[in-house]
């Protein structure tokens, strides 16, 4: 339900707008720093999309660094002097590789993410390339890698391999032996330094469990199953690993995995960002419970029968496997639901239900994105709210002109 003094805040809005509920996120802040239990909590950008959030939680003495979703996003934070950026996905931008080397203190400042030989052949390329374009009076600096490990659930691995894989799909890199074989791929290449490694359990940080259907209880089970497989598997991999070189960080987790990930006592740092907007799809989840803060407004421009409204465009639907889960939460009014014909639309959206007896044309409903960061991919800014007043507008990255 979105608050009377939320609601107040945002009068005479005439397009869809987004807001941010500016006290709702800074409760989030302190709730997953408490969830964490000390282990700092380097910033999933992705999740927020908007560089003034992302310095609000930074401000927090619990969270330190970011994870990245693409090597431009991590040139264009530490051109707004954002450091100790991590690159959460392999890249094979070579413009964006050269940009390592030519910017000042980019090389120092930023992690590349790599799960294979050839993203080392592509890094040592676009060096040659760098030099080659008449950079010799400046040598490269070095440059700092981590390894992505795979940390989904197989079932019966040992008789069925992959044939049932849980989680996402990111690195071929899954027990010790292959993150041995590739870390020391990285130690013997020149001027490449291996400082870190990156595990996300997806299918347990980013799969709802909550509910008493015989899928849930399923899910529930093999979350419990993976908590417990991954435990020994990541030791493993990072003790390995660790005989070899030294490393500044082991990340992992996710805001939905805050509380397995913290007291498996293998991470030296946790990754999460959703969680300070508490997206729709987080309403599905049994171990916490953070404050909706981020919105999206629209209004309704007509009212084409009785017991229905249309409002302006309100078609945000979230990435994944397609389900009505991918679809925005109606916050407000309450009693409102999508037509079974035509759902979510991108130029319009009509309602039905009791709620729409008392609104009007012009009048706003409220929602939420089913995910975090992808409500700004539709927005240049954030109407910026605390208590019953809008105090600021935050850019997003698209009203940045970011496009990564």
């Amino acid at each position: 339900m979105v608050s009377r003094e939320l609601r107040h805040a945002v009068p005479g809005i005439e397009t869809p707008r987004a807001v941010l509920d500016l006290d709702a996120f800074d409760a989030n802040v302190t709730a997953l720093a408490q969830r964490a239990q000390g282990l700092p909590i380097r910033v999933a950008s992705k999740s927020l999309r908007t560089p003034a959030a992302i310095d609000r939680a930074l401000a927090h003495p619990q969270y330190s660094g970011v994870l990245a979703f693409s090597l431009p996003e991590a040139l264009a934070l530490h051109a707004r002097g954002v450091r100790d950026i991590l690159v959460g996905y392999p890249t094979v931008d070579r413009r964006s590789l050269k940009l390592i080397f030519a910017e000042a203190g980019a090389a120092k400042n930023i992690t590349l993410m790599i799960d294979c030989p050839t993203h080392l052949d592509i890094i040592d390329r676009a060096r040659d390339a760098w030099t080659a374009e008449g950079q010799g009076d400046h040598p490269a600096q070095r440059v700092r890698v981590c390894l992505d490990i795979d940390a989904s659930y197989r079932l019966g691995e040992g008789v069925l391999g992959s044939r049932v894989h849980i989680g996402a799909r990111r690195s071929p890199i899954r027990d010790t032996a292959s993150a041995v074989e590739l870390a020391q791929h990285v130690i013997a290449r020149r001027d490449i330094d291996l400082v870190g490694l990156m595990s996300y359990e997806g299918q347990i940080a980013g799969t709802a469990d909550a509910g008493a259907s015989a899928k849930q209880t399923v899910v529930r089970a093999m979350q419990k199953r993976s908590v417990a497989e991954l435990k020994v598997r990541r030791r493993h991999i990072i003790d390995a690993v660790r005989e070899l070189t030294e490393l500044e960080f082991v990340n992992g987790g996710g805001t939905g995995s805050v509380e397995s990930s913290t007291v498996e006592g293998t991470l030296t740092e946790l990754a999460a960002g959703s969680g300070l907007f508490s997206p729709g799809l987080f309403d599905g989840y049994t171990k916490f419970r953070h404050e909706p803060a981020a919105y999206f407004v629209t209004p309704v421009v007509r009212r084409p029968g009785p017991g229905w409204v249309t409002v302006f465009k309100g078609g945000f639907i979230a990435s994944g496997v397609p389900g009505p889960d991918r679809v925005p939460t109606i916050a407000w009014p309450p009693g409102l639901d999508y037509s079974g014909l035509e759902g979510a639309g991108e130029v319009q959206t009509p309602l039905t239900g009791p709620g729409t007896e008392d609104l009007r044309i012009g009048d706003l409903v409220w929602f939420r994105h089913a995910k975090a960061g992808e409500l700004a991919e539709h927005f240049n800014d954030f109407l910026v709210v605390s208590g019953s007043q809008v105090i600021d507008t935050w850019s997003t990255y698209r009203g940045e002109g970011w496009v990564l």
